[in-house]
């Protein structure tokens, strides 16, 4: 692992003293005639192993391509503390220069004045051609585009092997149908994790239903349409059955450990389920697992999940941010960052990744078939309606079809721009 490391950051090094770069004649004429330093701050939340490569090789990499431009990268907690900094800090003008952004924050800050147009730049275009098509949604408000995908995930479902062969199985069932009809016919759990849109959509998609529109635009005939219904009123039931843990309220029980060695048939993750352990660890959770995406009888049902790179209002150098944010979605970069488990939105450098990984293939496969939550200046508002009326019918408050109605009905007036 060291030595491949040590190998392509030789080959982002050479390239970059060849001036192999992904910048446009206009932008390498802007450098070229631009004696300067520059200095841009750029904030992450990236691991552990992603920040050393980040520091070691990319950044290095990086100066000794474009030498006037210094980035000092500023590791963050991912969590609600640094939104708010980080709106404070854009609304007066001192934000970062360039911030990898939970693509679920994207929408609200560039509805909301905080970020700078990316599609502005001559060559935006040449370069998301290069990315996933289906990542770059969330940056995308009122004709404009203000982020750039630097890496994207989705969770797929991961079955206990040794239930599977238990219940006479040699692959996973085709349909969460199917799925159901098997955890109540052995009285296997199945390990929905939560209530929140992030945990509990990939079940519902699975089963039929939908939370909005296709335009965002309405939760009213989607959310409290008969296909959600249906599908939260089979989940609710194998809650009330035992078949779903009893903690599913307060955030769910550990399901990473039920899932491979216990009695949870099937739990729901992304590839962190297997790129946090070595060795024999991660052998263990191979081999006594089996992923595959999510079922598509009802059409998407992969949640899309991710971080963008971002360029903050009030950022005093945007043109060198810019082109720090496109080194780090070029193939090179994101072939190296890749190696921590990460999914790379280069389409390049994803084959590359696909091709060396065996866990990453089925989530791989799951990006084709993803939905997003709705890109929206109000999401996290949305989120807690969500979650509140959710919450009510599986402790028997409210019926499936009243407490879904209600909250479409509140959801609504968020979805309006």
């Amino acid at each position: 692992m060291k030595k491949l490391l040590m190998i392509i950051g030789v080959l982002l090094i050479a390239s970059g003293c060849g001036q192999q770069s992904i910048l446009t004649k206009e932008s390498k004429v802007e450098k070229m005639s631009n004696p300067d330093e520059y200095e841009i701050e750029f904030w992450h939340t990236y691991s552990d192993e992603e920040t050393r490569i980040l520091e070691d090789s990319l950044i290095p990499a990086f100066e000794e391509a474009y030498p006037h431009i210094h980035v000092v990268p500023v590791r963050q907690s991912n969590n609600a503390e640094l939104k708010y900094t980080l709106i404070s800090k854009a609304s007066a003008n001192k934000a970062p220069d360039v911030v990898r952004m939970d693509i679920v924050w994207v929408p609200e800050f560039s509805q909301s004045g905080l970020l700078l147009p990316l599609s502005d730049y001559d060559d935006f275009d040449k370069i998301t051609q290069t990315l996933q098509s289906n990542t770059g949604s969330a940056g995308y408000y009122a004709g404009a585009y203000y982020s750039l995908p630097v890496n994207m995930n989705t969770k797929v479902a991961i079955f206990n092997r040794a239930l599977l062969k238990r219940a006479g199985l040699s692959e996973p069932p085709g349909t969460f149908q199917e799925v159901i009809a098997l955890a109540r016919k052995n009285r296997f759990k199945i390990g929905m994790g939560g209530l929140e849109s992030w945990k509990s959509l990939p079940y519902i998609y699975a089963l039929g239903g939908r939370m909005t529109d296709a335009a965002y635009t309405r939760a009213s005939g989607y959310l409290d349409g008969e296909g959600t219904v249906k599908a939260v009123e089979q989940l609710l039931m194998l809650y009330k059955e035992h078949l779903i843990d009893g903690t599913l309220i307060n955030g769910g029980a550990d399901n990473w450990e039920g899932v491979k060695s216990g009695n949870i048939l099937v739990t729901d993750e992304g590839p962190w389920f297997y790129s946090v352990f070595q060795g024999k660890e991660l052998e263990r959770a191979i081999s006594t697992t089996w992923a595959v995406p999510f079922s598509t009888a009802y059409g998407p049902a992969s949640i899309m999940g991710g971080e963008h790179l971002v360029s903050m209002k009030g950022s005093k150098h945007p043109l060198q941010a810019w082109i720090f944010m496109k080194w780090m979605t070029n193939k090179e970069s994101q072939v190296a960052m890749s190696q921590t488990g990460i999914i790379p939105t280069n389409l390049e450098a994803k084959d590359i990744k696909v091709q060396g990984e065996s866990f990453i293939h089925p989530f791989a496969d799951a990006l084709d078939h993803t939905f997003l939550r709705p890109p929206v200046k109000n999401y996290s508002r949305i989120d807690a309606i969500y979650v509140s009326y959710m919450t009510k019918i599986f402790q028997e408050e409210l019926s499936v079809q009243e407490g879904l109605t209600a909250a479409a009905a509140q959801i609504d007036h968020l979805l309006m721009p």
